[in-house]
């Protein structure tokens, strides 16, 4: 519990930040939010709604320029600066939200300062703000939320230039298209911007990576359709292929490759993109004033969101191991503010998370996906729906694609992955039935809306409980598919 009022400093005001300071609002906790660059940190800036405005913008001027819908449309030839300044309304408009927010509570006297400027520990429960107006003020605090996000990863053998060779936060700033463009890193930031790329048409794009498929993390049935989308895009993968030697030579980038044949490559590109992950911005904020060392991944350790070893240092977000998601960050925001409130919070759902990548075609995943669940030696039941037998799919004229549920032999859902346009619609209903600890016939028996694609979830289940629509022994396993994985209890 917080005594003698002293406020509860935050350290970032990006996603995970901002919700804990909204939380802390909620439980008349005070409260000094320290930013020292923009509001809505990587969440809204050259990172997850940047990054997404640009998705839905190349996926408009791919729809329009489509010749297989009955109709064709005359479609000028895109202009990057003019895409990049229309991604930049979008990010402006969500930052002035929260700006907004933030003044009216700042001048509404709820307890509430926000100070622009470097945050860093200097001791325990101590707090030294250097301003950006110069000049720095000590603040004694009743408990600290480190909410500082991350930073793309930059490998010392790629030589970020900021212009040739770039990360996501310099892509934005190129002049036009490139004509071609190398992508090192076959990670969700690495495919979504290989897609963005290649749906605009002007860019020739190869992707590379040292594992040998794309999305390694992901189930193999996801990242071989999306590998398949690519290559008929035009997107040349080279999977499996070590980056020996990266330059700029003139007005080219040049990569030196080895393939896992042995041979030898060299791609040449106009610009290339480092997606080689991110890395937790934790090294300048005084951990080691308070004896906090960090993990070897560069994460802080975390028991639920206070920091192990202490009992008033929270971390949040990117900073941790956890998954590095805006939605997960705001959860954990809100999960370290009710903790300094003393209200005992749930933990939060971690096998319920739910994510999307914006690739094409889209992807949606929730859970527990099959390779992790035979990786981990949990028995489980798998049902695989072909979009070719959802209506909304047929509607749309978009049948590629599939709907995967796992669930455990007594029917418990474990997860699900769904590859198609509009997959995210079927995310929320099996997040919200894993953390209830739903069953097959729970989703089985409800009424989804027609027609929508989650109908194809609840097809699915019905498949595991043998009482499907559709009937394997009609279709095969070209449009229907079940699978069991047994593994003795330990």
């Amino acid at each position: 519990m917080v005594e003698d009022r002293k406020p509860v400093v935050i350290l970032g005001a990006g996603p995970g930040g901002f919700a804990a300071a909204m939380r802390c609002l909620d439980l008349g906790l005070p409260v000094v939010l320290v930013e020292a660059g923009l509001v809505g940190g990587a969440g809204v800036h050259r990172g997850a709604l940047s990054s997404k405005t640009w998705w839905h913008l190349a996926n408009d001027y791919a729809r329009a320029c489509r010749s297989d819908r009955g109709f064709r449309v005359t479609v000028e030839a895109p202009s990057f600066r003019g895409i990049a300044e229309e991604v930049e309304h979008a990010v402006v408009e969500r930052r002035a939200i929260l700006e907004a927010q933030l003044a009216f509570f700042e001048r509404a006297g709820a307890g509430f300062r926000v100070l622009r400027g470097y945050g860093r520990l200097v001791a325990e429960r101590r707090v030294e703000v250097a301003l950006a107006t110069g000049g720095s003020v000590t603040l004694d605090a009743a408990a600290v939320i480190l909410a500082t996000g991350s930073s793309p990863r930059r490998p010392e053998a790629y030589p970020c230039d900021g212009d040739r060779i770039v990360t996501s936060d310099e892509l934005d700033d190129w002049p036009d298209f490139p004509g071609r463009l190398l992508v090192i890193g076959a990670g969700v930031v690495g495919c979504e911007y290989a897609t963005i790329f290649a749906e605009f048409g002007r860019t020739r794009v190869e992707l590379v990576d040292r594992q040998p498929r794309i999305l390694p993390f992901e189930d193999h049935d996801v990242s071989s359709h999306v590998q398949r989308s690519f290559e008929s895009m035009g997107v040349v993968v080279h999977a499996g292929a070590q980056v020996r030697s990266l330059r700029v030579e003139g007005h080219e980038v040049v990569a030196e490759l080895t393939c896992t044949t042995g041979e030898a490559r060299t791609v040449r590109a106009d610009r290339c993109l480092v997606a080689a992950g991110r890395v937790p911005n934790a090294g300048s904020i005084g951990l080691e004033k308070v004896g906090i060392s960090l993990e070897k991944n560069g994460a802080i350790a975390v028991e639920g969101t206070r920091v192990r070893g202490t009992d008033w240092l929270y971390a949040v977000g990117d900073l941790t191991a956890d998954i590095a998601l805006v939605n997960v960050a705001e959860l954990e925001g809100r999960h370290a503010a009710e903790s300094i409130a003393g209200r005992s919070p749930a933990p939060i759902p971690f096998d319920a998370i739910s994510s999307i990548y914006f690739l094409q075609p889209e992807v949606a995943s929730v859970g527990l996906g099959e390779r992790a669940a035979c990786e981990r030696r949990v028995s489980c039941r798998v049902a695989v729906l072909s979009n070719r037998l959802v209506h909304r799919n047929v509607a749309m004229r978009a049948t590629g694609g599939f709907l995967k549920l796992i669930a455990s032999p007594d029917g418990k859902l474990l997860g699900l992955r769904a590859v198609g346009p509009q997959a995210s619609s079927a995310a929320q209903g099996i997040a919200l039935l894993i953390d209830r600890e739903g069953t097959l016939a729970d989703l089985a028996r409800c009424i989804h809306p027609h027609p929508a694609v989650p109908e194809g979830l609840q097809e699915c289940a019905r498949l595991l409980l043998g009482e499907s629509i559709h009937k394997p022994q009609v279709f095969g396993d070209d449009l229907l598919t079940l699978r069991e994985h047994r593994f003795d209890a330990q």
